[in-house]
């Protein structure tokens, strides 16, 4: 690094390295040739044999790692990590109506977790009331399913909000779910100061990640600048929205395009806030961000240091920020299930062990790992269970949260940082000379990358190059296929249940105030005035999600995937 070696010391490092390839090296290969070459990490980024201080010899100390808590926050954002608190330990939860997944939830907090991460079923994320057409069949099946406060009222009945932090992964019903969870704070007495929680709510990525998009995009902005205006005077401590960092093809995309894009993307919601007359320092300390660890364990650390360093540059240098909590990368960084197998399921706790370890020596402020069975189903009890030990046993047992940042200052973890930090700059500056990142959705430019990745990582697994134990390498005659496992099933009466609740709430309510609340609704997103407000009104008085969702579609359409081709 910098400072720690003089040109004089660099030469003699240079010179011995290359006395060592051809003494020691080469007799070495001569008598064993390595594996394989060359070597390439989960994403087909090539590894180099050694790392040397060679590698770092233009890295900074004190610019570009720094000390933990300090800017540029490469070595973590707190200045004794885990020392002083333990990540946030979530599992993510989900399924069937409130009182299933409230049961849940339950039995999780008994066993140690207080980061409540829900998930929701399809019906929900696309904002479809369980009695649309359109929800057949999948009411419950992929999560939770929530339509109305009656939904809400249920699944924290017991479950006191200020003593809990809550994670909603949905995106654009997000600011209907999130008036809800106000409205269940009211009514259980506690101030939305206390709240503290975070929303997946993140809409730019439905485009080119999950697909689970509603509105226009640019529509899409106003919806998002609204909340988090909200949210930011009004629930302090909670984080409006939760930056999703993977585009589609997740795993397999280098760490580089992951990043690139990602903060590309970012910086569009930045922009547009500033636009609508947010200042940076008001609104950027409440941003947070969701990535991934992936098998590849010093990628997964790399990638996490890479990005807070290039995150803190991007917010101080581009945007002015003088907050230095503006400045932090505060991240959830779960395991990726895209690592799971359905052959052998019990070796997904290896590999997701292996992940909640690369997220921990990474810095992470929030983890969770994938399930066993995952590949099938929903989590089982059983399953949901390990996933929190598997924390546990990692934060209690193995000591590694002792130290902050323990790898720092590893050769190969340093020098593939500032790697994956410029391939992260690259990326970026492609997609502004492609027009922006809301030019490169509309142009289909995302899709095109990551149908590439797809079809790079298909050929790669039915080769056997890309190996995945007890899949397609080492695999046992005669498992048959059959695996003994307890997998979740959905309660067949779910839907039913759903929906007339639904029915039953829609005929007990004013129905006059919330025509006249939905009609508001409309004419606010036709114009300029803010929309949250009505929004909550409107959950208040028993207004559906279905309902809300259904005005802004006809205010602002709804996106097709074939306007990008």
């Amino acid at each position: 690094m910098s400072g720690d070696y003089s040109e004089e010391k660099l030469s003699a490092i240079s010179d011995a390295v290359d006395s060592w390839e051809t003494t020691t090296l080469s007799q070495a290969l001569a008598r064993s040739p390595e594996r394989k070459h060359p070597f390439l990490g989960h994403t087909d980024r090539v590894i180099r044999r050694l790392y040397t201080p060679l590698d770092v010899k233009d890295l900074d100390y004190a610019n570009d790692l720094g000390l933990p808590g300090e800017y540029p926050f490469t070595r973590g954002v707190q200045a004794t990590m885990y020392r002083g608190r333990l990540w946030t330990m979530r599992a993510q939860t989900g399924f069937g109506g409130g009182e299933e997944t409230r049961e849940r939830i339950l039995k999780l907090m008994k066993a140690g977790e207080i980061g409540l991460s829900l998930d929701f079923d399809l019906p929900t994320i696309l904002g479809l009331d369980p009695d649309d057409p359109l929800s057949r069949g999948e009411v419950g099946r992929t999560g939770l399913n929530v339509s109305c406060l009656d939904d809400f009222e249920s699944l924290f009945d017991g479950i006191p909000l200020d003593r809990v932090n809550t994670s909603m992964t949905t995106n654009f019903p997000a600011p209907i779910l999130f008036a809800m969870y106000l409205a269940v704070a009211e009514l259980q007495g506690v101030a939305w100061e206390k709240l503290a929680g975070t929303l997946q709510f993140d809409l730019l990525k439905e485009y080119g990640a999950q697909n689970c998009y509603v509105f226009p995009p640019r529509a899409a902005l106003r919806w998002w600048t609204d909340l988090v205006a909200f949210s930011v005077r009004h629930a302090p401590r909670f984080n409006p929205c939760s930056f999703w960092m993977m585009p589609q093809g997740r795993a397999y995309v280098s760490p580089g395009y992951c990043l690139g894009w990602a903060f590309s993307k970012d910086q569009t919601y930045l922009d547009a806030a500033l636009r609508a007359g947010l200042g940076i320092d008001e609104f950027a300390p409440r941003i947070s961000f969701l990535n991934s660890a992936n098998i590849d364990f010093f990628e997964s650390v790399a990638k996490l240091r890479a990005a807070r360093r290039l995150w803190a540059r991007i917010v101080r240098e581009k945007y002015g920020a003088k907050d230095p909590n503006s400045c932090k990368f505060r991240v959830y960084y779960p395991g990726s299930a895209d690592d799971l197998s359905a052959s052998e399921p019990l070796n997904n706790i290896v590999r997701a062990t292996i992940q909640v370890l690369a997220s921990v020596l990474g810095g992470a402020n929030a983890i969770d790992c994938g399930a066993y069975d995952e590949a099938y189903a929903i989590p089982s009890e059983q399953s949901a269970l390990m996933k929190l030990r598997t924390q546990q046993i990692i934060a209690h047992e193995s000591r590694v949260a002792d130290v902050v940042d323990p790898l720092g200052g590893s050769y190969y973890v340093e020098a593939l940082t500032s790697e994956i930090e410029a391939d992260a700059r690259g990326f970026m500056d492609e997609v502004e000379r492609r027009g922006g990142f809301v030019a490169c959705l509309e142009q289909g430019w995302f899709l095109q990358l990551s149908a590439q990745d797809a079809y790079r990582i298909q050929r790669e697994k039915e080769s056997g190059e890309r190996v995945i134990v007890g899949e397609n390498a080492f695999c046992l005659e005669d498992q048959g296929g059959e695996h003994p496992l307890e997998l979740h099933e959905t309660d067949p009466a779910l839907e039913q249940r759903q929906t007339e609740r639904v029915r039953q709430v829609r005929a007990r309510r004013d129905g006059r105030r919330v025509g006249d609340l939905l009609a508001r609704l409309g004419d606010a997103a036709r114009g300029t005035d803010p929309m949250m407000p009505l929004v909550l009104e409107a959950v208040k008085a028993r207004a559906t999600c279905g309902e809300i969702m259904g005005v802004l579609k006809e205010v602002w359409g709804e996106y097709a995937l074939s306007n990008v081709f």
